[in-house]
């Protein structure tokens, strides 16, 4: 069969219309997809959506306030600040002080995505030069619809500072057949150790190259 096109001679993108009428923060005209190629911030800023032209594959972030994270609005434990984007948009990160009980989670509805592409699923992080506690690896965990756990640890004493860096957390081929919830954590809290700067911007959602 081959793909609906648009109005610009572009395959239709999967879902694309639900999920901007249900999520949209501002109407964008459905009949061209150039908005879309270049991102449509969903949910007030928390969440955007784009299409990738090579694979016309949905990508998602899912932006540090779409997820639960563990004493984040307890300014002792951690920061929100604001954050411009190379877009010119503003979102915001969470900036962590201090903790010891480090736990991330976030949910996706993997109806959003497109069928039969191997997508990626990473944590979007920065490390500070003033990092400490970090000694022990932070486990990363992907549940797919169905209870499929992805599981690992990650080493950040290894990893770059003052950059931001991918944090793979897991892979799988979207299925119109298994569409459901996914989960997305990041956690450590069986040291004890006191942790610190740490950047969280995001969970992104995306083919894998």
């Amino acid at each position: 069969m081959m793909p609906v096109k648009s109005l610009k001679g572009l395959p239709i993108p999967h879902n694309y219309e639900h999920i901007l009428k249900s999520n949209a923060d501002s109407p964008v005209d459905k009949s061209l997809l150039d908005k879309l190629y270049a991102g449509v911030f969903l949910d007030h800023k928390t969440k955007k959506y784009w299409v990738e032209k090579k694979s016309n594959g949905n990508c998602f972030m899912l932006y540090a306030r779409a997820l639960s994270i563990t004493w984040a609005e307890n300014p002792n434990y951690w920061k929100w600040v604001q954050h411009k984007e190379e877009s010119g948009s503003m979102i915001e990160l969470a900036k962590l002080k201090t903790v010891c009980w480090l736990e991330v989670n976030g949910k996706f509805g993997t109806g959003m995505l497109s069928p039969g592409i191997l997508y990626q699923v990473s944590f979007i992080v920065m490390l500070k030069d003033s990092a400490q506690g970090w000694e022990l690896p932070i486990n990363v965990r992907l549940v797919l619809p169905g209870g499929k756990k992805q599981q690992h640890e990650e080493n950040l004493m290894e990893k770059s500072r003052e950059s931001w860096i991918e944090i793979l957390v897991g892979e799988f081929v979207a299925s119109e057949k298994d569409v459901g919830e996914m989960e997305i954590s990041m956690y450590e809290h069986e040291s004890g150790m006191w942790k610190t700067g740490l950047v969280i911007e995001s969970v992104a959602i995306k083919p894998k190259n």
